[in-house]
């Protein structure tokens, strides 16, 4: 059995879709693309595909993963163009390598935000981004299945930062960006609980809803504060070895006829 990683997008009007409907999607794009899924066992057998740490509904991502188990070896570049094209315009699969590697899911332990913050001064979100940090503990309520639930949002946190405005912007367009960084903990730290805490400590409260998008999100490094690429270890083992021969010979086999 074969597992390939994958990398892929959420965009545009595509960041509302929920995690179940991206699911949907992305099984139908498996039969689609007529790949040769491993299946588990028992009376409802399902394909072998499992998700990590989804964004929220309503946030953009450009990094986002799962991992599929494969029945049949495939090489891995080929699968994602197929795979890419049966998947709708911002659902985008961006990258895949074959799993060589265990334990996708702990290498996902912090994330990195954009915020975009419509009708907000830079000098405002800079005060209040310094109040934040300056805060020993910031804790705000979000309601949960269980009710409502009151936790601190400044723990998490490990960088947060305001960026230059996007040069396309008009000078009397108020427009400020975050950068956050953030720690994968629990109860999880998502960037409108930031921004709650934003408003809590400085009175940020933005005239229209945040386009929040994830940026990447994989093994923090304390020595270096960056957050590293969860696939690189994959990769540097596919590099180290041969591919096995089924997804080699599958690699080099010759375009067929046009139909």
């Amino acid at each position: 059995m074969q597992r390939i990683r994958l990398r892929y997008t959420k965009r545009g009007r595509l960041r509302f879709t929920s995690h179940r409907d991206f699911q949907r999607a992305f099984e139908r794009a498996l039969r689609r693309a007529e790949v040769p899924m491993a299946y588990s066992a028992g009376f409802t057998p399902h394909p072998r595909v499992s998700y990590a740490n989804a964004a929220p509904t309503g946030t953009g991502s450009e990094a986002e993963y799962l991992e599929i188990a494969l029945a049949e070896p495939r090489d891995p570049e080929k699968l994602r163009e197929l795979l890419d094209e049966s998947m709708p315009v911002g659902l985008d699969i961006t990258e895949a390598v074959e799993a060589r590697t265990s334990g996708l899911a702990d290498r996902l332990t912090a994330s990195v935000w954009e915020l975009r913050l419509e009708g907000v001064e830079g000098a405002d979100a800079q005060r209040a981004v310094e109040a934040f940090l300056a805060a020993e503990a910031v804790e705000v309520q979000r309601r949960t299945k269980n009710g409502m639930r009151t936790f601190d949002t400044r723990g998490a946190v490990v960088s947060l930062e305001t960026v230059p405005a996007p040069a396309d912007r008009t000078p009397d367009s108020a427009c400020a960006i975050l950068r956050l960084v953030v720690r994968h903990l629990t109860p999880a730290v998502r960037p409108d609980d930031v921004l709650s805490g934003l408003q809590a400590v400085a009175d940020l409260a933005p005239p229209v809803p945040a386009a929040v998008t994830r940026l990447a999100q994989g093994l923090f490094d304390e020595e270096s504060g960056t957050v590293t690429d969860p696939l690189a270890p994959d990769r540097e083992a596919v590099t180290a070895a041969p591919p096995t021969a089924a997804v080699a010979a599958d690699a080099k086999a010759p375009e067929g006829p046009a139909a």
